[in-house]
């Protein structure tokens, strides 16, 4: 594992390849504004994160409002905002990204102080347009939003919120519902990771370095993520202010097939493989979730034989720990307590990580072989290994 020091200056490696070791502030980003799925049943899916991940209803849209040609459900967790969008047209946009990818993100939007510079800058440095600038009214102001492709089929919105005061923009009602399930602790995205394919690792992360301006924070070869069987490797970019971090990963050489390959076949195509949640009491989290059925992987018990030796004294009963199934790490600036979830949906794709920070930065290094191991489990099972 390599970490870049972000006060040093953007230059390049020995072997000519660019190395992004300080975000530009060309393109500042103030956090994570909301991500959308496409799924091909909102209602259902939007009752399913307000029971199982205690989301609650905040907006809709649909024919009630007067969209035409799809319905969307925006739930609200603390500062996450989680949109499910699903089409009415068959032979729309979003039915075609249905019928190939399944359920899974199509807009990871940024939140901006200004969305018309965004995308300028993003633009006239190689980005392509997926929406020029455009801005939406109604009673409550206004919004101005532009959007850009990145990996896949996957967009970034670019949202400019200073002049609006609605509960979310213009084309939206406010979603009103008897059902409250409560919270389960959830506060922020950490993170959110894509899956490329072998070879694409370096031109996103020059994406993200030469269009977003963002850092080379970390990078994990073959050596730190591998099994036995299966390995890969990622590059983790990160904004100026670290609020916003995309790990890229690719598929390396094995003797079976790695999880990275297994999302590619079922996707089709490279996207979103997981989105990092944060939370500041992980043990009160995963047991709700685990009471609401949320589905984790199995760590195994040896797992947790050797972890007090590793990250040394920690404030969270261990016996506890090794009951939900919670990974520890620790770095230089402290400890980190993780787990990770079954893919949400039939297809192996997307799943979610539960994070919480005691000071430390990194991502679990010390996790990943009995992480990987988990997976490649759960991949013999459905025979795709």
């Amino acid at each position: 594992m390599e970490t870049k020091d972000l006060t040093a200056v953007k230059n390049f490696d020995y072997s000519g390849e660019k190395v992004f070791e300080k975000a530009e502030d060309f393109l500042p980003i103030n956090g994570t504004d909301y991500v959308e799925l496409y799924v091909g049943n909102a209602k259902q899916a939007a009752h399913y994160y307000k029971t199982a991940f205690g989301f609650q209803e905040l907006a809709y849209a649909g024919l009630e409002t007067g969209s035409r040609d799809k319905c969307s459900y925006v739930l609200v967790q603390d500062k996450i905002r989680l949109v499910l969008t699903t089409p009415f047209d068959p032979e729309s946009e979003i039915s075609h990204h249905i019928r190939k990818h399944g359920d899974g993100v199509k807009v990871i939007a940024l939140w901006v102080d200004d969305a018309r510079a965004a995308y300028a800058e993003t633009t006239k440095r190689g980005a392509k347009s997926y929406l020029e600038p455009e801005v939406l009214k109604d009673a409550q102001g206004e919004i101005v939003r532009a959007g850009i492709h990145t990996y896949g089929e996957t967009i970034h919105m670019f949202m400019e919120r200073k002049n609006y005061k609605g509960l979310f923009m213009p084309g939206f009602e406010k979603w009103t519902s008897e059902y409250h399930p409560g919270s389960t602790g959830l506060k922020y995205i950490d993170h959110m990771v894509g899956n490329v394919e072998l070879g694409a690792m370096n031109k996103w992360a020059m994406f993200y370095g030469d269009v977003m301006g963002f850092a080379n924070l970390v990078t994990f070869d073959d050596k730190d993520i591998s099994t036995e069987y299966t390995a890969l490797m990622s590059k983790v970019m990160s904004n100026g202010n670290g609020r916003i971090k995309f790990p890229i990963n690719e598929p390396a050489d094995g003797k079976k097939k790695s999880q990275i390959e297994e999302y590619l076949d079922f996707y089709r195509g490279p996207g979103c493989q997981h989105i990092a949640v944060a939370t500041d009491d992980i043990v009160f989290t995963i047991s709700e979730m685990r009471r609401r059925g949320v589905e984790f992987l199995h760590v195994p018990g040896s797992y947790y034989d050797t972890v007090k030796e590793r990250v040394g004294i920690i404030e969270e009963d261990m016996e506890k720990l090794k009951s939900l199934g919670i990974m520890v790490d620790r770095d230089e600036e402290g400890y980190l307590l993780q787990i990770f979830t079954k893919p949400v949906e039939d297809r192996p794709t997307l799943f979610f990580e539960i994070i919480q920070r005691k000071g430390a930065k990194s991502f679990g290094k010390g996790n990943f072989k009995a992480l990987f191991e988990s997976i490649e489990a759960e991949q013999e099972r459905r025979g795709t290994l």
